[in-house]
Parts: structure tokens; C-alpha cells; sequence
């Protein structure tokens, strides 16, 4: 496999992260003069979020998803099937997960190439043709060999933490002395989440197209997942509107969005499945030519 290194999605991750640690700087300072508290307490709960998120994130993303890790007997052919991928990628076989959802979607998390996991939905798998499993299993692999899981998990972090003061800061309001200083802290988290989350949007949209260019590369076919996304996105509409609400949240790491609930209406992480096919059926011609 020619796999080349894709220096415009290195270069994305680098600038979003050094954005994205401006903005930290720039968060923290804020909750300090805000709150009165010490720098250094303020850093040491920030630090230790920070850890968490980086050990713990992958069983994080599973757990959220209600997705397990499964053995060899359980899924002998999901096994199969994502050790030969590992071995065309040249990478470690990556923990296998699976989540009972009618949802037909995956992801892949972890921290690095050697802590990394696939995970794939039941829904996923009733949906989809040989060739079309392979074509996704590819994209998600592409996802680990690229490092870019861990950089949208860090990315996550801070619109999180935002997200989550933005929601449930007003229990901190208190009397009136607190009101105002709380009511600040809440714009200021508003104001990074909105930044975070548009960073991390144009990340995730560019390194779906490099995911897509892996997995051609990697499987050879890129028609094999231009048809498993159109599968994907058609299989979406019959799904309960309710179970894709309750996992709208994951947006960012699924191979195509759910265009349901609170993030899902917001904007999507995506370019569309009409623009990625395209690309798809153009890298096939190219292919075939060469």
C-alpha cells in the first residue's frame, strides 16, 4: 500500500490545537478572575480532567454509545476481517467493539495506534454488503493510522467542559453576590464552546475526506465505500427518531453524522455524503488509470 502522509490534515490538527490551547488559556483566565480561586488549583483541576479524558476516553465513547468490547468467538468474522484490514494498513489489530443500536453507523477511539478500538453497530452490520463493511472498517482504521482520533478527543475536551457550565452553572448562581459572577463565567464558556465547536467542525470535515482516501487506499475499492455510505445515509430515515437522539452526541466521530438532536441540528461535522461520494467515484477513475 502507497500510503502517503496527508500534510494538510497534520497541518489542520496543528493549528486547531493551537488554537484550541489559546482559547484554554484564555477559558481558564476568565473562571480565575471570575470565581477568585487560585491559579494553581484552577490548573490542577483542569490537569486532572485533562488525564482522564486522555486514559479514559475511548471506554468514555464506548460506554456512551453502549457499545462492548466482543472476542474472536463472538464475531469471528468482524475479527477477521478488521486483523486483515490491520495488516494492509500496517497497523496492531485494534480492540473490537459492538453496540446492539438499530443506528448503522461506527467509529474508532483510543489514544494512540496501539490503544485504539473499532466499533461497529449491529444496525451497521445487518446493512451492509462484504465489500461495504470492508470499505468502513477501512475508514476507521484510516481514523487510527492518521492520529487523528486522539486530537478531536482532546478538541472535545474544552467544548465539554464549556458545554457543560453553560448548562448547569446557574446552580452555582447562589444570592446576588454569585449571580453576576456566574452569569459572566456561563457568556464566557457560551462564547468557547461556539469557537471550540466550529473548530472542531472544520477539523472533522477534512480528515472525513483524508478517512475516505485511507480506506480506498487501504481496501482498493473506493466504490465498495462510496455505495456503503449511500447505504448508511438512506438506512438513517428508518431509524426511531429517538435512538438517534441519544446518540447525536458522538457526531464527531461517526463515519456519517445523525442528523437528529441538540448537535445534530447545530451544524454538521461532515461534508455531505453527496460531496464525499463524488470525490470517491473521482479517486476510482484515477485509480483505474493509473
Amino acid at each position: 500500500m502507497d500510503w502517503k502522509t496527508d500534510w494538510g490534515l497534520r497541518g489542520r490538527m496543528g493549528f486547531t490545537m493551537f488554537l484550541l490551547f489559546a482559547l484554554y488559556v484564555v477559558f481558564i483566565g476568565v473562571l480565575i478572575q471570575v470565581f477568585n480561586v487560585g491559579i494553581i488549583f484552577t490548573l490542577a483541576m483542569f490537569g486532572a480532567f485533562s488525564l482522564a479524558q486522555y486514559f479514559f476516553s475511548d471506554k468514555l465513547a464506548l460506554r456512551s454509545m453502549g457499545a462492548r468490547e466482543v472476542s474472536a468467538d463472538e464475531y469471528p468474522d468482524l475479527h477477521r476481517r478488521i486483523e486483515r484490514l490491520s495488516q494492509q494498513a500496517d497497523l496492531p489489530k485494534p480492540t473490537v467493539a459492538v453496540a446492539d443500536t438499530q443506528v448503522p453507523n461506527a467509529f474508532a477511539t483510543g489514544r494512540n495506534k496501539k490503544n485504539a478500538t473499532v466499533a461497529v453497530t449491529t444496525g451497521l452490520l445487518r446493512a451492509l454488503d462484504e465489500d461495504e463493511l470492508d470499505g468502513v472498517l477501512a475508514h476507521e482504521l484510516a481514523h487510527v493510522k492518521n492520529r487523528d482520533v486522539m486530537v478531536m478527543t482532546i478538541a472535545s475536551f474544552l467544548s465539554t467542559i464549556a458545554f457543560f457550565i453553560v448548562r448547569w452553572g446557574w446552580l452555582f448562581s447562589g444570592d446576588n453576590r454569585q449571580g453576576a459572577p456566574v452569569i459572566v463565567a456561563i457568556v464566557a464558556s457560551l462564547l468557547v464552546w461556539v469557537i471550540s465547536f466550529l473548530l472542531i467542525r472544520a477539523l472533522s470535515r477534512y480528515r472525513e475526506y483524508s478517512a475516505d482516501r485511507g480506506a480506498a487506499l487501504i481496501t482498493g475499492k473506493p466504490g465498495a465505500l462510496a455505495s456503503a455510505l449511500m447505504t448508511i445515509d438512506g438506512r438513517m430515515d428508518k431509524v426511531p427518531e429517538e435512538d438517534l437522539r441519544e446518540e447525536a452526541e458522538m457526531n464527531a466521530f461517526f463515519i456519517i453524522p445523525i442528523k437528529a438532536g441538540f448537535v445534530g441540528k447545530i451544524a454538521s461535522t461532515h461534508p455531505s455524503t453527496e460531496n464525499r461520494i463524488e470525490k470517491l467515484r473521482e479517486l476510482e477513475k484515477e485509480m483505474e488509470t493509473a
